[in-house]
């Protein structure tokens, strides 16, 4: 009688602890977003995770400068200390648009890896036109502006990201500037894989030494506007967006162990939002 018993109660326990052990691994249930459009992904596999709306297009604001980043980057022989001349168009232009700056200085020299931080931690318009101009082909600063969208849109056809345009080098958009939350995060994936972009946008903030038109220096302080790298443990990119038609988007990036997850919320509708809903998906993303 007393060996019955034993065997049942074996038996429960194994079949207990495989119900048990079959919810642990149960998958997380899928996250409710309020932006508009979301898509996750592992970047190490390229398996999706999440997607609401992924290839609805959108305007994109100044995630638009993850291109603007990854097209200077793929420059053949790229000399990252080589220095711009900052001129009094890059200045005018932020006036003249209200756009975030980097608060260039017009007759400083700095060099294209500075600029690049100008670009993606403060967001600098400032930045992304002297980069533009750098990096553009043409007699006139115009010509070079626009040889570089259209580089930008080349990069995005070679990437097959097939839903995506650009028509500015920052994001400031004159009605045909777009993505989806899956290109998007496609390109953020491929700019992740260069070393001086990674380092960049996961940079806090930074204090940067410039020459000035005297041939003097003068320190620039720079804060990244990706609040995720200090409030999300693990976070490592990659890049804000807002204005009045993209609303607050984020690119953003995680690892945790040997994992890194990747993703975009496009169309958000407050900043407090936007983080909420990147959290989710990060926080479902290292579930899954």
């Amino acid at each position: 009688m007393r060996s019955a018993v034993t065997v049942s109660l074996t038996v429960s326990a194994v079949l207990a602890g495989g119900l048990f052990a079959g919810q642990a691994h149960a998958a997380p249930p899928t996250p409710s977003i309020t932006a508009p459009g979301g898509f996750v992904m592992n970047n190490g596999t390229g398996t999706t995770l999440f997607g609401k709306a992924a290839d609805t297009r959108r305007s994109t604001g100044s995630t638009t400068k993850i291109m603007t980043a990854r097209v200077v980057l793929s420059q053949r022989n790229l000399n990252l200390d080589a220095k711009v001349t900052i001129q009094k168009a890059y200045s005018d232009y932020i006036v003249s648009k209200n756009a975030s700056s980097a608060r260039l200085i017009v007759g400083d020299k700095v060099t294209v890896r500075q600029l690049l931080y100008g670009l993606m931690l403060p967001s600098g318009c400032d930045a992304a036109y002297a980069l533009a101009d750098k990096f553009g082909t043409g007699t006139t600063q115009a010509a070079r502006v626009k040889s570089f969208i259209g580089k930008m849109n080349e990069e995005a056809r070679r990437l097959g990201l097939r839903n995506t345009h650009f028509d500015s080098f920052d994001g400031i958009s004159n009605g045909s500037n777009y993505s989806t939350p899956r290109d998007l995060t496609k390109l953020a994936s491929t700019a992740m894989k260069n070393s001086t972009f990674r380092t960049v946008v996961g940079t806090k903030s930074t204090k940067q030494k410039v020459t000035t038109r005297t041939g003097g220096y003068r320190y620039m302080s720079w804060s990244n506007t990706n609040k995720l790298l200090s409030t999300y443990s693990g976070a490592i990119g990659v890049k804000t967006g807002s204005g009045p038609q993209a609303k607050y988007c984020l690119v953003f990036a995680a690892t945790r162990g040997n994992k890194t997850v990747i993703g975009t919320v496009l169309g958000s509708s407050s900043e407090t939002n936007r983080a909420a809903d990147v959290k989710k998906l990060l926080d479902y993303g290292f579930a899954r």
